[in-house]
């Protein structure tokens, strides 16, 4: 390989990984924002949710796009409007001008990430692709699980405007160096002749409106909310529209041939279940740390670290089990360290904390990399350089769904489970009603300097101590849930083809 093609592959990763890192960099700190704003807490999760919606719209349509315009030019391009609307973003005075420059910054940082993953099974020969798999699948799933990390150091040691500006110099970068070191293709301008507008019109309908019903409809209690349901219309709609354009058109926007592929459509769904995992997980933990133990978010940060340590050491492992194990055996392991991982953490209890955690995190952290680096050469290993672009687009797209959906499951079974453990723990107070008065006495007595208010707080502090209670039982049928999923498609790798010589590499 020239040094000027694994050096623009570089630089090209370090972009995916800023794009990615983006997603969740602000999480840990939109309390920060949203003070900075002026927004009410219902408001700034459109900080996130604006961000999310425009980047899933962009990773399918940049298979096209990287056809249209090249690599070369759709990367830099891509790096250099990213790094501008961060700087955007780090000046927004309102939460208007927040959610249109996140919108910006998500929808041109999108077509980075599909075209790293292009780039690695087009450029590379096979004999090196136990080395691009792993960078890969670390990037990819190491950006969003140290986002909240990040960002819980940079808005701590300075302000949230720097989730923003860090990534400027490396913007500037990454954009100065794709723009004169990529060489792998060449533009196709005229196929922007034939390219599919209405397609376009129904793929922006139908995955922006399905990313916000999955974001927004556990808030607003699904069909409840006319918003939602009117939403989920104009998505079922769209989608109908959207895949009968991507079957007719001459030139579709993405072309859906590549789920022919046996090993392209399974491991597009094993992608789907692993956005479940990384993103469901990266999720979970931080609220229970939050909202039961009372965490800080550089605390969370720096509990929740040891998980991208883990995976940073176990990405060359991975990458040299790659050339001695079935990638099939590689995956269902990887799937059944996330099922032990998740059934160890069903046992939650209040007390947990940085030491009983240690194990749900080491076992998520060497899996993530088990799964990923198996997937990416089972799902995009089989198919001819011609296709890479498309699939890819399609094949990141359904991790972040999964993601998307995921975190929808995982919201509505704690909503559901809390109310179901409150009116169970009310239950058994009022089977054991001795010792609930005695509890209450208790708590009474120790509130007596409150005078004749020290009934009412008492009662309180009761009902803070059922709801606190149900919300743990909640988390551990969430992780309970999660195990059931991962151990039921462990075993599924084994449908898909060991992946032999692919079909091309080394220079297109």
């Amino acid at each position: 390989m020239p040094a000027r093609r694994v050096f623009a592959f570089l630089a090209m990763v370090f972009g995916m990984f800023m794009a990615i890192l983006d997603i969740q960099i602000v999480s840990a700190s939109l309390a920060e924002i949203q003070a900075g704003l002026s927004a009410s807490a219902e408001e700034i999760a459109w900080v996130q949710t604006s961000y999310l919606i425009a980047e899933v719209i962009m990773i399918p349509l940049s298979g096209f796009l990287g056809r249209v315009l090249s690599t070369r030019i759709l990367f830099a391009v891509s790096a250099a409007g990213f790094t501008a609307a961060s700087a955007l973003c780090a000046t927004a005075g309102s939460l208007e001008q927040m959610i249109v420059y996140r919108a910006i910054q998500g929808f041109i940082g999108g077509g980075m990430i599909p075209s790293v993953f292009a780039a690695a099974f087009t450029i590379f020969p096979p004999s090196r692709r136990n080395i691009v798999s792993p960078l890969i699948g670390l990037v990819a799933t190491l950006a969003p699980t140290i986002g909240p990390t990040v960002g819980g150091y940079l808005t701590d040691l300075f302000s949230w405007h720097w989730l923003f500006l860090v990534n400027l110099i490396p913007g500037i970068g990454v954009t100065l160096a794709t723009w004169f070191l990529i060489d792998f293709d060449q533009p196709h301008f005229e196929l922007m002749r034939k390219f599919d507008w209405w397609g376009l019109l129904f793929m922006g309908l139908f995955l922006g409106t399905t990313e916000y019903v999955l974001e927004e409809g556990v808030r607003k209690d699904w069909f409840q909310d006319d918003l939602i349901l009117t939403l989920t219309v104009v998505a079922a709609t769209s989608g109908a529209a959207f895949f009968w354009r991507a079957l007719t058109a001459e030139e579709p926007i993405v072309d859906l041939r590549a789920f022919k592929d046996r090993n392209f459509a399974g491991g597009s769904l094993f992608s789907f279940v692993l956005g479940i995992g990384l993103y469901g997980l990266t999720y979970l933990y931080p609220v229970y740390l939050g909202r039961v133990r009372g965490l800080s978010a550089l605390q969370i940060g720096e509990t929740m670290f040891l998980t991208g340590l883990c995976m940073f050491l176990t990405a060359p492992l991975a990458g040299r089990l790659m050339g001695k194990l079935d990638p099939r055996v590689m995956l269902s392991l990887g799937l059944a360290g996330f099922a032990a991982g998740t059934w160890i953490a069903s046992g939650i209890t209040k007390d947990w904390d940085f030491d009983e955690l240690i194990w749900p995190q080491v076992l998520r952290g060497v899996s993530l990399m088990f799964c990923m680096v198996p997937i990416n050469n089972l799902a995009l290993g089989t198919l001819p350089p011609a296709r890479m672009k498309n699939a890819a687009g399609l094949y990141n797209v359904m991790r972040n769904l999964g993601g998307a959906v995921g975190l929808a499951v995982i919201n509505t079974v704690l909503n559901q489970r809390i109310d179901l453990h409150v009116e169970r723990l009310h239950e058994r107070i009022a089977y054991s009603r001795g010792v609930a008065v005695d509890t209450l006495a208790a708590m009474q007595q120790s509130l007596s300097r409150l005078g004749s208010d020290a009934e009412t707080a008492a009662l309180a502090k009761m009902a803070a101590l059922v709801r606190r209670e149900a919300l743990v039982m909640a988390f551990g049928d969430a992780f309970l849930l999660l195990t059931v999923m991962f151990v039921a498609i462990a075993a599924m790798g084994f449908l898909l083809k060991k992946p032999g010589a692919p079909a091309g590499g080394g220079g297109h």
